[in-house]
């Protein structure tokens, strides 16, 4: 299916056909910051269609994103994605048995180009309709497995742990209650990587880019202080990121170039590399300090690890190890379904259908730019 109309090129994932599905056939849309997002999912957690379309071209020359100019591609974008979604699953309007859509929390009017598209869908069809958390879609997402297999099954209680751009949370769930254990204080996970990258002259998004460059650096000869201990589980990047922006000028006053120089391999020089990497580095040994604190507290035997920052290189490396240490198993989200997704929508939905939960009404629900899981 050609995905004209597009200002930015469509990611199709996942594709499959009709035969084999098993119901019920859930469509899903995502629309909570910058990323148009339509999937198909059915009774087994197979994900059979799962398209992104990316705003990267329309940000990029504001160093983030701009929530209007977010809104106006999602409506832009949806009728290719949502086309080549059920192109790609093999599927009809007609054959859908439910709808899904974000809810919040998220930029608000990103959120209401999603969520009308939804309610209308699943008004016009007479469908159940599920008003989703955005978190409770990343919550569930490890569970998801990538070339169109069953999901695995979802245990009746684990920690989840999701570490994004916006959000650096600990989670407890059992069976239908999610309750919230730690959030972070300022700045989140992935955040403090963009801002990071922002100030050494990448584009956006800053936070992958630091993570490459932070493989070329080594950790230990960065001029920034260890982890430092504290008993709460709450987390913190605001301290570490004011940390690494000091030493940037540090180098900055004896003559060290600190912005990205595109032209140049490597981009920037070997003493900003290890303060990349040493940062990453500070980065990772707080998520895995406050799961050993966690851990200690109140042992737990599952660990769900999900959020778009899930993708961080040095954080799969180490978290293997950490939870084999412990006898914890993890389920790591796979890196096509750590970003914003349709399809961790769809799946969520699909486990309240499956936990017996009821839908909500396609006239009532609303979009909330703030709103706490649970």
């Amino acid at each position: 299916m050609p995905s004209a109309g597009l200002r930015v090129p469509v990611r199709s994932r996942c594709r499959g056909t009709l035969g084999g599905v098993e119901r019920p056939l859930v469509l899903g849309i995502e629309s909570s910051c910058d990323d148009t997002a339509c999937a198909l999912v059915d009774g087994a957690g197979r994900v059979l269609a799962s398209v992104v379309s990316s705003q990267l071209a329309a940000h990029a020359p504001y160093g983030g994103v701009v929530p209007e100019i977010a809104s106006r591609e999602h409506l832009v974008n949806w009728p290719a994605v949502s086309r080549e979604a059920l192109a790609g699953a093999g599927v009809a309007i007609s054959d859908l048995d439910a709808v899904a859509a974000t809810r919040g929390p998220g930029l608000v009017g990103a959120l209401l180009v999603g969520l009308s598209l939804g309610k209308a869908l699943a008004w016009a069809r007479r469908l159940p309709f599920f008003a989703v958390h955005h978190l409770e879609g990343h919550l569930y997402s490890p569970f998801l497995a990538p070339a169109g297999e069953p999901a695995a099954p979802i245990p009746e209680r684990f920690v989840g742990l999701v570490v994004s751009g916006g959000h650096t949370a600990l989670y407890r769930v059992a069976g239908a209650a999610v309750e919230t254990l730690a959030e972070t204080r300022d700045d989140a996970f992935g955040e403090a990587f963009d801002k990071f990258g922002k100030r050494l002259g990448l584009a956006y998004p800053q936070g992958p880019k630091v993570d490459a460059l932070a493989e070329l650096g080594e950790a230990k000869r960065a001029p920034l202080p260890r982890l430092a201990g504290t008993e709460e589980l709450f987390f913190s990047y605001s301290g570490l990121k004011t940390q690494a922006l000091v030493a940037l000028e540090r180098l900055e006053a004896r003559g060290v170039a600190t912005r990205a120089n595109a032209a140049a391999d490597p981009p920037l020089p070997g003493e900003v590399l290890d303060l990349a990497a040493g940062f990453r580095d500070s980065a990772v040994r707080q998520v895995l300090d406050r799961l050993t604190r966690l851990h200690r507290r109140a042992r737990f035997d599952r660990l769900a690890v999900s959020g778009g920052a899930a993708a961080n290189r040095e954080l799969r490396r180490r978290l293997p190890g950490w939870a084999a240490e412990r006898g914890v198993e993890l389920a790591l989200v796979p890196l096509v379904y750590s970003g914003d997704n349709a399809a961790m929508i769809a799946f969520a939905a699909l486990r309240r259908l499956r936990l017996g939960l009821p839908a909500d009404d396609p006239l009532a629900a609303t979009a909330v730019s703030r709103l706490p899981v649970g």
